[in-house]
């Protein structure tokens, strides 16, 4: 297999054929990036969703006041993208920018028909995807608005593990909603 990663990933999910998987393989493409760079911004056609094989990426809004808005981090094993814009055909509202050297896997929206179409199991692998991923978000939700920065930031590591130490503490601050110096005193206290 060309990309071991993404099979193991699939596999824990569905239980493909190995001509699925060969066909997944064929229809992606390798993206490397370097730290800093972006991989989407605001207004452009989105035609690819990616899964990371190395590194870290986040994805975030700015709003009308030119505040950033964190709404995801994306480590090994995980897939990233302006989902709205992909599946929608809508310009992109994020940025997806990459928070360390990164390597992908990307498959355009033609070719995760033609996936659809030639390997059924992939539609069960990606409704389960996107079902964890709403369950998640749902959570993220209910945890911002029922608990506090500690129980919120225990979470959020238990989601993205070893993460604290790749991220900056500002931008897990902005993902959780809390001032950069709550998190600093959180963790502190965690530490002790």
């Amino acid at each position: 297999m060309k990309y071991p990663v993404i099979a193991d990933h699939v596999r824990r999910y569905v239980a493909p054929k190995d001509s699925d998987l060969e066909l997944l393989q064929s229809l992606l493409n390798e993206v490397s990036m370097g730290k800093g760079t972006f991989l989407l911004q605001p207004g452009t056609q989105v035609m690819h969703e990616y899964f990371v094989v190395e590194g870290c990426l986040k994805a975030y809004y700015m709003d009308e006041k030119g505040s950033r808005h964190i709404i995801q981090f994306a480590i090994e094993d995980w897939w990233i993208g302006d989902f709205d814009a992909y599946f929608n055909g809508n310009p992109s509202r994020l940025y997806l920018e990459a928070i360390e050297p990164s390597r992908l896997l990307s498959i355009s929206y033609e070719n995760l028909q033609k996936l659809y179409d030639e390997a059924p199991i992939f539609e069960r692998y990606f409704r389960i995807l996107v079902t964890n991923a709403f369950i998640s978000q749902r959570k993220r939700i209910l945890s911002t608005l029922e608990k506090d920065t500690k129980a919120r930031y225990l979470e959020f590591c238990t989601s993205y593990p070893n993460i604290e130490n790749r991220v900056a503490n500002y931008d897990i601050a902005n993902y959780l909603g809390v001032s950069p110096e709550n998190l600093s005193r959180v963790r502190r206290t965690l530490k002790s």
